[in-house]
């Protein structure tokens, strides 16, 4: 299973995203992510020619199984004997680690959250992508195109492959009544202080600013990933407020199931996976969206511009969104499948269900992680917003 999406402290590439994003001047009716963004120009692959016989992927954790960790989970031995294409693949623990070995050059393709897809956009890591080279890109869940974790000024840059919420979860057995807001884990006066577990990134200033959106709508937050500098000041007190309340900050859904389990901790922000195998387990848990909703990842299959094997590139990016290997990745890994037929292919044929597949006003509650840059994403262009580096000095700071 996953050793998901953890976030180190160390911000790589900010430097260049910030140079490669211009200042042009751009109307407020701009979709998101294009307000003054302005990457490097590259072209998309125009046409397939024969593959080149190698694909090296770059990917989190159960999305290019091989079968290596489990015998019966292997997805990418079918694509190699199909495609020739030979697959090596190299997993990573963040997002932070994955933009830095993309600037290596040693890689085709790779599996990119939202807090790392337009630095990597930004930097010229990546291109845009061809979609009409991608045929299973026609079922893709309308909900989850064009969003400004995935594309720039109308260009995609990438294949979605899956996504999912960050959940508010609890022991049925120690939090009573059973929550409906964040404010469990944000009051200062929560009677599970001490108990709290909370998601080890600086992303997760996010999820504060979500809070503070539905809490405090005089800041003016409209998306939780553009703060100007006010903005950014609230949430980051309110994470320093939360602090004492925090037991833990758990970057691995095993031991974040773990403290769950024993009982150190009895309330925090989990993902799906992490709920379903805790219950299974035994403990007495629960979780929702809250009334202020939640954030959550959207994750999208890019291509790296210095690709020698763009072929087998998007040989990989078509099969791997495919309906039953969708499915295959989905129920391995824990999420929503980003292809419309996909839940038709799943053995468990409750698990679309589980986590909303198709669901477009449960997805429309979800911030999807977006990299902070400084041009507004809310469409503000008369104040600066904070970017990533900003964030990450933060996050060093309420942390300790």
């Amino acid at each position: 299973m996953k050793n998901r999406k953890t976030r180190l402290a160390g911000i790589i590439g900010v430097s260049l995203l910030v140079a490669a994003c211009g200042t042009s001047g751009t109307s407020s009716s701009a979709p998101p992510g294009a307000q003054g963004f302005t990457p490097p120009k590259l072209e998309a692959l125009k046409a397939l020619g024969q593959p080149e016989g190698q694909l090296n992927v770059l990917a989190w954790p159960g999305y290019a199984e091989n079968g290596s960790n489990d015998p019966k989970v292997n997805w990418v031995t079918p694509f190699e004997q199909q495609t020739g294409c030979k697959v090596n693949v190299k997993p990573f623990g963040t997002s932070d680690e994955a933009v830095t070995l993309m600037k290596t050059g040693q890689y085709d393709v790779i599996s990119a959250s939202g807090d790392a897809s337009l630095r990597l956009v930004a930097s010229g890591d990546v291109e845009p992508v061809n979609t009409a080279l991608v045929p299973n890109y026609a079922d893709v869940q309308p909900f989850l195109k064009d969003k400004s974790w995935n594309s720039v000024g109308g260009v995609a840059y990438g294949i979605p492959h899956g996504w999912g919420a960050n959940l508010l979860t609890w022991r049925t057995d120690k939090v009573t009544p059973a929550p409906n807001s964040w404010s469990v884990m944000f009051d200062a006066n929560s009677p599970y202080k001490g108990k709290v577990i909370a998601y080890d990134s600086p992303i997760y200033i996010a999820d504060a600013a979500l809070y503070l959106m539905a809490h405090q709508p005089d800041l003016g937050i409209k998306n939780p990933y553009a703060l100007d500098d006010k903005q950014f000041t609230a949430a980051v007190d309110l994470l320093k407020q939360q602090r004492p309340l925090v037991s833990e900050y758990w970057s691995d859904y095993l031991k974040e199931s773990q403290a769950l389990k024993n009982g150190d901790a009895v309330v925090g922000t989990a993902w799906q996976v992490t709920v379903n195998l805790t219950k299974g387990e035994g403990a007495p848990l629960e979780s929702a969206v809250p009334s202020e909703g939640a954030t959550g990842w959207s994750d999208t299959w890019m291509v790296a511009a210095k690709s020698p094997h763009k072929t087998c590139a998007y040989k990989w990016l078509d099969y791997i969104v495919s309906p039953k290997v969708n499915a295959q990745v989905a129920e391995y890994f824990g999420e929503a499948p980003a292809n419309t037929k996909a839940c038709a292919e799943m053995t468990d044929k409750t698990l679309c269900d589980t986590y909303h597949a198709s669901d477009s006003t449960y997805a429309s509650k979800i911030a999807y992680w977006t990299t902070p840059i400084p041009q507004c994403l809310d469409g503000r262009t008369d104040v600066k917003c904070k970017d990533y580096g900003e964030w990450t000095k933060a996050w060093t700071e309420i942390k300790g």
